[in-house]
């Protein structure tokens, strides 16, 4: 398999912007976000054709489909899965999944080059985050897991004398519960981008999922609230 000259269509909507990308082999070819933030549904196929005319590429020529897999917003998510296993199985096209938390840690560790913990972080609800443990050589230490960022977030790893570095759209909510403390607040966001990495080891690796039977990891149910009774 070619992997310097595979063409990888790359759909990241695990957050509030939908990111979309486009790259040859490792060079990065065009990448395109949404303006507003939960417009996936109605943006999505236009940033994946703007990336294509950009680059002059075509659907056709693809040769996967590279998908942020979650934790994330469960709408959001459902809308890039449906996308992506719409693309790959109209066309024969494989399919593959990166895990939306380690390619932000991944993206953190390649900025910050800390000798530290990464802990990427999606934002859930209130003070509640979806996060992992990686470490300097991005591999995982801490299984993804829903949490309430408090005071005590961390103190083990404090203790055992680790720095921390935080990132994604739910690192801020530690600012004022965790403020003093030994963190890096990097300002990695989830972006189309940082699938690339990934994306290309397991297309390498011809690590692909079975379009027909794949699903997001959502981590949680939706939360669904059941609407108010009338009054008459």
């Amino acid at each position: 398999m070619t992997t310097p000259m595979s063409l990888i269509l790359h759909i990241e909507t695990a957050t509030d912007i939908c990111s979309i990308g486009l790259s040859r082999g490792s060079q990065l070819l065009s990448i395109h976000n949404a303006a507003a933030g939960y417009q996936h549904a109605a943006q999505i196929t236009l940033l994946i054709q703007r990336c294509l005319e950009e680059s002059g590429a075509s659907l056709a020529e693809l040769d996967a489909v590279a998908l942020s897999s979650g934790p994330g917003s469960y709408t959001s998510l459902r809308v890039g899965g449906a996308t992506a296993k719409g693309i790959c199985y109209s066309l024969d096209k494989p399919l593959i999944v990166v895990d939306t938390l380690q390619s932000l840690a991944l993206a953190s560790l390649k900025q910050e080059r800390e000798e530290a913990l990464y802990y990427p972080m999606i934002d859930a609800r209130r003070m509640e985050v979806y996060t992992a443990g990686f470490d300097a050589a991005n591999e995982q230490i801490e299984a993804p897991k829903a949490i309430i960022v408090d005071e005590l977030t961390f103190s083990e790893q404090w203790r055992a004398g680790h720095r921390i570095v935080l990132s994604g759209n739910g690192a801020e909510k530690c600012r004022s519960v965790l403020s003093g403390k030994d963190i890096v607040y990097s300002p990695v966001a989830c972006s189309a981008a940082h699938l690339l990495p990934l994306a290309l080891i397991a297309y390498e690796k011809e690590q692909f999922e079975d379009v027909a039977y794949y699903s997001p990891f959502y981590l949680k149910p939706p939360n669904i609230t059941k609407p108010r009774p009338r009054l008459k």
